[in-house]
């Protein structure tokens, strides 16, 4: 049985049963790749489903429900990335499937299979056909480097459609290629739009098409290759390049420069390391089998040093028994490979070098996510050879040990190649899954829901941030308790900026008491009273200054009837609030700043004490 079929020219072209035995093979080889495709969908869901919502799907989710579909909220940058068409989906998600995990992750799953289906295609049309077509297939479909993508909605809502846009314009490219036809041109500009109105890091697919048509179909010399493929598909290049323009035109107008310099040599050293030998490599075997916990989000890899080697050294046998296989041909397509990965490389390192993130930067798998889709399409073209249909006049003659992998021998040894890559991608996809099903965002959410159902009538809050480990500074203002439950509409919590009878969610989601954590005033002169306040104002000095900032200010006090009052902090805004009769508390937000606070009471004839004031922040009261 043949898994890459000779040319027509080798049979007898009036012979009728030379078709059946290769079309018999291509309908089992899809059928194979459904189950596989299948599998890797379905684990992949089970997986993302033990986790939730983090980081910044709750901003996304926040500023979907505070926003109506304006080009404002679909233009507007969110972390310097321009991604209309993913607020768009995020906000229909939000809108009609609710503010859960569950319609986010079955749009991910969706997201997953027509990636799937896209690649397979893809490789159906590029590649010699066979049963070899099943290896690069499933260096995809079970590589754990895409696993934050498939589970994570604010990576799988950019780099699922980079990923399929890739996949759309390398198809178009080939199609274009072998009939020149004009509509193909027309399908390989819509494949990167596609890509760049979900992320501008889909101008990479631009690089990806090139690089592609230059390192596959072509011949000579690297100037020759480039001459040729300049100068033989230039309509291609001329569509890209308008593409391009426009849109960098359009982006670069709106967002503020990401790039940054390496702190030093070592930095780039280790940057370079982590992404090819923690993370490319192992994770196109299955790896990197140790992960570490990066907070509420996915976790990095974390390989130990013996297998990052092991792994080092079975890429360097496949790329050799490739290129022994097929030469040229096999070095040409780990060339597309590795150059669109030292392109992904020196965009990371332009962006996140330099920062606080550059220590682990090249772990990150979301980073070189689309390299997977490249690595397969290179993993393909060096193993199974590619189809040169309508090029002839750049076909490069076969080997005779390239047809190895075509004789029945080979079967077992295929399918003993992606029952390994697939035992090795399950052992380190369950071992994401455990780091991933540890989600703070979601208990807190979860609890705080709960606690808010069960909560009395009239209970209210102040607003004030999430745990850091839920939605961090950096994502301000969405940090804030009133931007992440509002997508719970009337379900969620009741913000107040003054009140008598505070509330405060702890770190947990519990409600609490409400405190203030903050500077307080100096003790009293008054025995038994601390403060008197009655027949004017009354300055009350704190133990340290605050700055000109919005603060909570808590007052304490105990008064002969009900009245009104006023206070302020310094000079500043004066906030009017209802005094009751007997020992009360108050909490008002003011804003002001200074060393006093100034309490004034509209009736002269009603006295009150108070010697428990304090500026600064809403905090759950202490236990006890």
């Amino acid at each position: 049985m043949s898994l890459a079929p000779q040319p027509e020219r080798s049979s007898p072209p009036s012979t009728p049963a030379a078709a059946p035995p290769v079309q018999s093979i291509g309908l089992t080889v899809t059928a194979v790749a459904a189950v596989l495709i299948v599998v890797s969908v379905g684990a992949r869901a089970l997986i993302a489903h033990r986790g939730y919502l983090t980081y910044d799907d709750f901003p996304l989710v926040s500023m979907a429900e505070g926003n109506g579909l304006s080009p404002d909220y679909l233009f507007g940058l969110f972390n310097n990335h321009l991604m209309p068409a993913g607020q768009l989906v995020t906000w229909l998600t939000l809108h009609v499937g609710g503010f859960s995990y569950t319609p986010f992750l079955t749009l991910l799953v969706a997201g997953q299979l027509a990636v799937s289906i896209a690649l397979y295609r893809l490789l159906r049309l590029m590649l010699q056909p066979g049963w070899a077509v099943l290896v690069p297939l499933s260096i995809f479909l079970f590589s754990p480097l895409t696993l934050e993508a498939t589970s994570w909605w604010a990576v799988g809502i950019n780099m699922l459609p980079m990923q399929l846009a890739m996949i759309l314009a390398v198809g178009a490219q080939v199609k274009y290629i072998r009939t020149r036809r004009p509509k193909h041109l027309v399908t390989l500009g819509l494949s990167i739009l596609l890509g760049l109105v979900f992320f501008e890091k889909a101008l990479l697919a631009v690089a990806l098409v090139f690089l592609t048509t230059l390192c596959l179909y072509t011949r000579g010399g690297p100037f020759r290759s480039v001459w040729t493929t300049i100068r033989r598909w230039w309509p291609s290049w001329a569509v890209l390049t308008n593409i391009s323009l426009l849109f960098l035109v359009f982006y670069l107008a709106r967002s503020t420069s990401s790039l940054r310099r390496p702190s030093s040599v070592d930095e780039v050293v280790t940057f370079v390391t982590q992404m090819f030998g923690n993370t490319l490599f192992p994770g196109l075997m299955g790896g990197p089998w140790q992960w570490m916990a990066a907070g509420d989000g996915a976790p990095v890899t974390a390989p130990a040093e013996n297998v990052r080697w092991i792994a080092l050294g079975v890429m360097v046998l496949f790329i050799g028994f490739t290129v022994w296989l097929r030469g040229t041909e096999a070095g040409r397509a780990w060339l597309l490979m590795f150059l669109y990965a030292a392109l992904v490389a020196g965009l990371l390192g332009a962006t996140r070098l330099g920062s606080i993130y550059s220590g682990v930067a090249g772990a990150v798998p979301r980073y070189i996510s689309d390299v997977v889709v490249v690595a397969a399409i290179a993993a393909g073209a060096a193993l199974c050879g590619v189809r040169r249909e309508g090029i002839e006049e750049v076909a490069a003659a076969e080997r005779p040990r390239a047809r190895l992998v075509g004789v029945p021998r080979a079967l077992p040894v295929l399918a003993a190649v992606v029952v390994v890559l697939a035992g090795s991608a399950a052992f380190t996809s369950l071992r994401f899954g455990d780091e991933w099903a540890l989600k703070k965002g979601r208990d807190y959410l979860l609890t705080a829901k709960a606690e808010l159902a069960a909560a009395p009538a009239g209970t209210v809050f102040m607003d004030s941030l999430v745990p850091e480990d839920v939605v961090g500074r950096l994502s301000a203002p969405y940090n804030k308790q009133s931007e992440f439950f509002g997508p719970l509409g009337k379900d969620g919590p009741i913000f107040v900026i003054q009140s008598r009878h505070l509330s405060a969610f702890d770190e947990t989601g519990h409600i609490r008491r409400a405190w203030v954590n903050g500077v307080s005033a100096e003790p009293g002169p008054v025995q038994g009273c601390g403060y008197r306040i009655t027949g004017g104002p009354v300055s009350i000095p704190l133990k340290n200054s605050v700055e000109d900032y919005w603060w909570v200010v808590r007052i304490a006090y105990l008064s002969d009837r009900d009245t009104s009052a006023t206070l302020r902090i310094g000079a500043g805004e004066i906030i009017p609030f209802d005094v009751h009769r007997g020992l009360n508390e108050v909490f008002a937000l003011a804003s002001g700043g200074g060393g006093t606070v100034e309490v004034d009471l509209t009736d002269d004839t009603v006295g009150v004490c108070t010697d428990e004031i304090t500026v600064g922040q809403v905090v759950p009261a202490p236990a006890g």
